[in-house]
């Protein structure tokens, strides 16, 4: 049965449908394209999540384990010929691993001692190099997770305010309104509100946790590739020349 209010046919088994999902699907078009939005990005924004969580557990284990390798005294060497294998994945192994390369070859190559400047500053570049690969890939995701954390709200308020005025807009040529006319159209669209802050806070969370993650993972790699080319320093200033 519809009852009419002036110009506004309601029904009244839909006034007492509360339930959010009830509400979602009586959403406008606009609405439910941003709650759409919303829950993609939502969905996406844990898939970061939970792959960074994983990435960067990974990263801070093997890391531990290679460096108690590394100061261990054990051959250099012989490290460099198993690390890669060993810890595959890990972004302070690859750092070792291009700056040992780069000191074998110029030593493979016979340097003299009037080149060992040009070698140490070659060795430096390559870690750099590889240091910035490996920081670029660790933050990938982390400018999505940002976006998401600060725009997802204004998106979730644009479906809210959209609603809100097509729910005035349709009282507008009755000549009696009640709160319980407008008020699902309200509630519905106060949900993208709610979608928007869902999707935002655990993005803005994870983006600052694993934002400052990187960020001790970047200063632990340079401290690494400073103290490693401190070692090579050493190595060949006893030695005299590589030969």
């Amino acid at each position: 049965m519809v009852t009419s209010f002036g110009r506004i046919a309601v029904n009244p088994q839909a006034l007492t449908s509360h339930s959010i999902l009830d509400l979602v699907f009586q959403a406008g078009p606009v609405v439910k394209m941003v709650m759409l939005a919303l829950l993609l990005a939502s969905i996406v924004s844990w898939a970061i999540i939970i792959e960074k969580w994983r990435r960067f557990r990974r990263v801070t284990k093997d890391a531990a384990e290679f460096e108690e390798r590394f100061w261990s005294g054990g051959s250099v060497a012989k490290l460099y010929q198993t690390a890669a294998q060993e810890w595959p994945e890990s972004p302070i192994v690859t750092v070792f691993v291009t700056g040992f390369r780069e000191w074998k070859r110029w030593e493979g190559n016979g340097t003299r001692t009037s080149e060992v400047g040009d070698l140490f500053m070659n060795v430096r570049r390559a870690m750099t190099v590889a240091l910035n690969r490996e920081v670029d890939n660790l933050g990938r995701g982390l400018t999505f997770l940002a976006t998401v954390g600060s725009t997802s709200p204004f998106i979730g308020l644009f479906g809210t305010v959209w609603g809100i005025m097509n729910s005035f807009l349709g009282l507008a040529g009755a000549k009696s309104t009640t709160l319980t006319m407008v008020a699902p159209g309200i509630a519905e669209a106060l949900i993208a509100t709610a979608m928007g802050l869902v999707a935002a806070i655990p993005a803005v969370i994870a983006y600052n946790k694993y934002a400052a993650d990187l960020r001790r993972q970047h200063q632990k790699m340079e401290n690494f590739g400073s103290e490693f080319l401190n070692i090579l320093e050493r190595q060949t200033s006893r030695r005299g020349s590589l030969t």
